[in-house]
């Protein structure tokens, strides 16, 4: 469960190859650029502990920096190309990071070279890929360096950054084992036992690395010796050529990325070629029933979903064949035991919502935010952890997911889950996009307020705001349905998929003392 293993055996596998050139980078020839890697580190005084960054577009080079950090004991934190200077910076400096690896391709890298030295003061080594980047040193000089490995590997691992939906991004930290570089990983097993991934396997990658669930699996794909095939960006047309190209049997995508498929002409679905998927993973964002129905109709019973966070303090599982008697759920635990409480903590019986807590799972700490740490635990119990979801479990074990706790309206002293709405209006012919969110009520003390992109910007207006609101009213209860709806031309949305929903409801709550929560 480590390319090594695969490099001494099939050097000239391809451990990733890049969709749209065809690149490729061999486990021999990674393995040989992760131990120069490693002796690089070394060389800089980075041990084993502490925290190197990764801040780069999807690219090859990401595995062999990934790889040489992981076996020298570091923890691993992506940044994501989409964030500001100032943002880029906070992760540096809250981190720690000793190093960090870029590339010239990056819009803010300028800017933030100004005020890199000021803003994390912990940072003393900027790399760029290739030979360099203006005044910056190429991370090329990896090559001066022996190719075996260094004398003092252990095994590091990724600690990423929340992506910040509920406030400031938090890193994600899970104490290291001290163990061998290539001792087993349970990701990597649960991959193999779930999914049947292994040397055979061709894994589509169509999501940006620096979030968690491609970083993760993409890794743990190359643990078993899978061929990972790298996206540079998401487009539904490039996924289906890379699928039929590739042969691709396994991916991991997000519901966005579903509905980009879906709504591409019959024809050119129809002709697409997708006889090699056997597998096709989803989860990050909660589904449409009539999404995944779709999928399923399509593809076939090869959909899988998982819920589970970067936390890893447990997760569950449903295939197929479960959902469609199960429509809605995300399965039943396969890591932990899920236990649903009150406010209080009180554990609920099945039916009833709830905070959804695991137990059993990682033991993680949030980074510099003991209090956050704190407020993730239940109150009586050690061992249970929650992510601030909401949901509940059936009489069968299946867990079903309603909301983000801070994303749940009150109104009138009535809870309003905005799941459900979302998960309506998503559908509609007319919208491409929606968030739910609650905006102050001087009588309601909230009300529901959805914020549309429609699919023809043309369409936005009060003829539209009527249709969706009567849409609305026709399938749900008076009280969860839109008072109002505003039009946007985008949503602001992370590129795997996640909704900035505190971003779209903090422009309604501006001025008052008090944002519901």
């Amino acid at each position: 469960m480590h390319p090594r293993i695969h490099a001494a055996r099939n050097p000239d596998q391809a451990a990733a190859i890049r969709s749209d050139t065809g690149e490729t980078l061999t486990y021999g020839t990674l393995e040989q650029r992760a131990n120069r890697g490693a002796h690089f580190l070394r060389s800089l005084g980075i041990q084993a502990g502490d925290t190197i960054a990764i801040w780069l577009p999807n690219v090859l080079e990401y595995y062999e920096i990934y790889w040489a950090a992981q076996r020298a004991g570091l923890y691993i934190t992506p940044i994501s190309t989409k964030l500001t200077v100032e943002e880029v910076a906070y992760i540096l400096r809250d981190s720690s990071s000793r190093l960090l690896v870029t590339s010239g391709d990056i819009a803010e890298l300028g800017a933030f070279l100004d005020v890199a030295s000021a803003s994390a003061p912990d940072l003393r080594h900027i790399y760029a890929l290739g030979a360099g980047h203006g005044t910056l040193p190429g991370w090329d000089a990896i090559a001066d360096f022996p190719a075996d490995p260094i004398a003092d590997e252990s095994a590091g691992f990724h600690m990423v950054y929340s992506s910040g939906t509920t406030g400031r991004p938090k890193g994600i930290r899970l104490p290291l084992t001290g163990g061998p570089a290539t001792e087993p990983h349970m990701l990597a097993e649960r991959q193999a036992n779930r999914y049947g991934t292994g040397p055979h396997s061709i894994y589509l990658s169509p999501a940006p690395l620096y979030h968690t669930a491609p970083l993760a699996i993409s890794t743990a794909a190359q643990r078993l010796g899978a061929t990972v095939v790298l996206m540079p960006r998401f487009t539904p047309e490039a996924a289906l050529a890379a699928i039929a190209t590739y042969r691709v049997t396994v991916t991991q995508m997000v519901p966005t990325m579903f509905l980009r498929m879906l709504r591409l002409p019959e024809q050119q679905r129809a002709a697409a070629d997708v006889s090699s998927l056997t597998h096709v993973i989803h989860a990050a964002a909660p589904c449409p029933i009539e999404v995944k129905d779709q999928m399923i109709d399509w593809l076939g019973p090869i959909i899988y979903e998982y819920y589970g966070g970067s936390e890893g303090n447990g997760s569950t599982f449903i295939t197929s064949e479960e959902w469609l008697r199960k429509k809605g759920s995300v399965g039943r635990a396969d890591w932990g035991v899920i236990h649903i409480c009150d406010d209080e903590g009180r554990e609920l019986p099945a039916g009833e919502q709830g905070l959804i807590y695991f137990e059993g799972g990682w033991n993680f700490q949030y980074l510099n935010d003991a209090e956050k740490t704190r407020d993730s635990r239940h109150p009586t119990e050690p061992g249970w952890s929650a992510l601030g979801d909401i949901g509940y479990l059936d009489a069968d074990g299946y867990l079903f997911l309603t909301d983000r706790k801070n994303f749940m309206i009150i109104s009138g002293g009535v809870n309003i889950y905005p799941q459900e709405i979302e998960n309506l209006l998503t559908v509609h012919p007319k919208v491409a996009d929606v968030a739910v969110i609650g905006v102050p009520s001087a009588e309601m003390g909230e009300e529901v307020k959805a914020v549309v992109q429609p699919r023809d910007p043309a369409d936005a207006g009060p003829e539209l705001e009527a249709e969706l609101i009567a849409y609305c009213r026709e399938r749900l209860s008076a009280v969860k349905c839109p008072r109002s709806i505003d039009f946007e031309a985008e949503l602001p949305r992370h590129e795997t998929g996640k909704l900035y929903k505190r971003e779209i409801r903090e422009r309604y709550w501006a001025g008052f003392a008090r944002r519901v929560a």
